[in-house]
C-alpha cells in the first residue's frame, strides 16, 4: 500500500460521526421550518385563515406544530445519514435533491398564510411531494434507513395536499377575501 495504511472505521466511530452530523442537521431543518412559519401569522393567529371554509377533517391546531416537528426531526436524521455516507456515489445528487425539495415546502407558509394564495400553495405541495419522492429514491440508493425516515414527510405532504385541495375547492375566492387590518398581511421579520 505504498506506506499508507487504510483503516476501516469501527461501527462505534461511524455511529459517533453520524451523531455529530445529526446534532447539526436536526436543529438546522427544524429552524428552517420555524423560520418559514414565522414569515406570516399562521393558524388561529391569522384572521384570513379563520374566515376560510375548512373541511371537517382539519385536525386541531396543536397537531400541526407537533407533526411538523416530528417530520422535520426525521428529515434532519435522514440528512445526517446521507451526509455521513462519504463513500456513496449517489450522495451528492441526493443532497442536492434534498435541498431542492425543501424549497417549495419552506415557501408554503408565506404563500398560503401571507399571500393568501391557496392554489399556488397547493402547487407548492405537489412540487414538494414530487421532489420529496425523488429524494426518497436517491436517499434509498445511499442509505435505505434515510429513505425510510423521509416517508412520514411524504405522508404529511399527501395529507396537506388533500386538505389544501378541499380548502381551495370550498374557497374559490380565498385570495380576494377582504382583510380587516394591515396586520393580516404578510410580515417579513
Amino acid at each position: 500500500m505504498g506506506g499508507r495504511l487504510r483503516e476501516i472505521a469501527s461501527k462505534g466511530q461511524l455511529r459517533l460521526a453520524y451523531l455529530r452530523w445529526a446534532v447539526v442537521t436536526v436543529p438546522f431543518v427544524l429552524l428552517l421550518g420555524l423560520a418559514s412559519a414565522r414569515l406570516a401569522p399562521v393558524g388561529s393567529a391569522n384572521p384570513w385563515f379563520l374566515r376560510l371554509a375548512k373541511p371537517g377533517y382539519l385536525p386541531p391546531e396543536w397537531v400541526f406544530p407537533v407533526a411538523l416537528a416530528i417530520v422535520f426531526a426525521l428529515m434532519g436524521l435522514a440528512l445526517a445519514m446521507v451526509i455521513n455516507a462519504r463513500g456513496s456515489r449517489a450522495r451528492r445528487s441526493a443532497l442536492l435533491l434534498f435541498a431542492a425539495q425543501m424549497v417549495p415546502g419552506l415557501a408554503w407558509p408565506p404563500v398560503f398564510f401571507g399571500m393568501h394564495q391557496v392554489t399556488a400553495a397547493l402547487a407548492l405541495v405537489v412540487a414538494a411531494a414530487v421532489l420529496g419522492l425523488l429524494a426518497v429514491i436517491l436517499f434509498g440508493r445511499v442509505r435505505m434507513g434515510a429513505a425510510l425516515l423521509l416517508l412520514p414527510y411524504l405522508g404529511w405532504l399527501g395529507f396537506a395536499g388533500a386538505l389544501l385541495y378541499e380548502i381551495d375547492r370550498r374557497n374559490p375566492d380565498a385570495a380576494s377575501l377582504v382583510l380587516a387590518r394591515p396586520a393580516d398581511q404578510m410580515q417579513i421579520q
